[in-house]
């Protein structure tokens, strides 16, 4: 029978056992580190998606400016009273991917939609087509002046990037 007072002390073994335990896990953590961090995106790419001021002051009503933010075209957009009122006065029931104005407008006068045809990623003329909003001549999709799919092959409308006002005369993307 096995005396209870040397089962109780831990022996050189189990010492062992424990520092070849640390050991193997401090190497482990010195190899999987590396391989961990690479996976980070790079310092351009952080700064690639960092927020970009547009001074909006300098836009004159009716004309569209493009940006780029994050490797797209973003189209921003001094509309006048008329093209709020026909942005305004659409039936949404009517849309394809209905959504009111309002729901994409932070400001009446001021759109914001990254430039990207969600038909299959063309960059649509402004000023064109038949609602005098965007024209997709790749594969014909027509958007309106609140950037919504009105004909063609598009499923859904130009989508609205992340934007605040920073002042009347600044926009901030991102």
């Amino acid at each position: 029978m096995a005396n209870a007072s040397t089962m109780d002390e831990p022996t050189r073994r189990d010492m062992l056992f424990v520092a070849t335990g640390a050991f193997a896990a401090v190497g482990a953590g010195s190899v999987a580190w590396p391989l961990i961090s690479q996976m980070n995106p790079d310092a351009s790419s952080i700064a690639a998606g960092a927020p970009v001021d547009v001074d909006i002051s300098a836009i004159k009503e009716g004309q569209i400016v493009t940006i780029k933010w994050r490797g797209n075209p973003i189209f921003v957009r001094h509309r006048t009273k008329k093209e709020i009122t026909e942005a305004e006065n659409v039936d949404v029931s009517s849309l394809r991917d209905p959504q009111t104005d309002a729901a994409r407008v932070k400001k009446p006068e001021w759109l914001v939609l990254i430039g990207v045809c969600t038909h299959l990623g063309c960059i649509p003329q402004g000023h064109d087509g038949a609602f005098d909003g965007w024209l997709c001549h790749c594969h014909g999709s027509v958007y309106d002046t609140s950037g919504r799919i009105r004909q063609g092959p598009a499923p859904l409308n130009l989508a609205v990037p992340p934007y605040t006002f920073a002042s009347d005369s600044k926009l901030t993307i991102g």
